[in-house]
């Protein structure tokens, strides 16, 4: 007798709530979102938040731009006759700051902003200090930038973030199964977005509940999901 087909598992989409009632605060990453809080009084008008990721950069700065009734730009396509149009609230985040493609958009965005006394938030995976860039007056001013880093998480947030992740995506975790992923998982917010996926895309092809079984069957004796 043939074995049951096996059921395909529908990728749909599950946003992540981004509200700031949503964000886990903690050791890993207070400073950041003290300065998220503390906006306007900035201690300059661009700043850089730099994190791994899935370190929480974009949740704070979707916290930022909706206090700030900022614009959310990539920085893979921003050019310089976008630059008017991005900065007309007078506040805007550049996603992926360290992959701009257009160096001369970059450099004349800090200083458009600066004339406009406008607000930059940056978010990148590296320091400004480390993009390669060729112009040396942009180099500069990506120096002089204040940067705010976001840590590795401790445990208490790791289990926090599996546990809101799973409610995302409609799933219940207990206690005994969050235990055991953040004892087996790297200690990044991304790789607990990783098994989390994970689980509830094996959970539906399989129609089975989402269990330590089911977790263990996934990632076994390897401590890196």
């Amino acid at each position: 007798m043939s074995p049951p087909p096996r059921q395909l598992a529908l990728k749909l989409d599950h946003a992540e709530n981004y509200a700031r009632e949503d964000f886990l605060s903690g050791p890993c990453n207070e400073e950041a979102l003290r300065l998220i809080d503390c906006w306007p009084d900035w201690p300059a008008n661009a700043i850089a938040l730099v994190g791994p990721e899935g370190s929480g950069k974009t949740h704070l700065a979707s916290i930022w731009a909706a206090d700030a009734g900022a614009r959310v730009v990539s920085a893979r396509a921003t050019t310089e006759a976008d630059l008017p149009s991005a900065l007309a609230t007078g506040a805007l985040v550049v996603e992926d700051a360290a992959a701009a493609a257009d160096e001369r958009a970059l450099f004349h965005l800090i200083n458009l902003a600066r004339e406009q006394n406008a607000f930059l938030l940056f978010a990148a995976r590296t320091a400004p200090a480390t993009w390669p860039v060729a112009i040396a007056d942009l180099r500069s001013r990506l120096r002089a930038l204040p940067v705010v880093t976001l840590q590795a998480p401790g445990d208490a947030i790791l289990r926090a973030v599996l546990v809101k992740l799973a409610a995302d995506r409609q799933m219940t975790i207990d206690e005994a199964l969050v235990n055991y992923l953040a004892s087996r998982i790297e200690r990044s917010f991304a790789a607990a977005r990783t098994i989390v996926v994970r689980l509830d895309q094996e959970a539906l092809r399989q129609r089975r509940p989402v269990t330590r079984v089911l977790a263990s069957e996934l990632i076994g004796g390897d401590r890196r999901a």
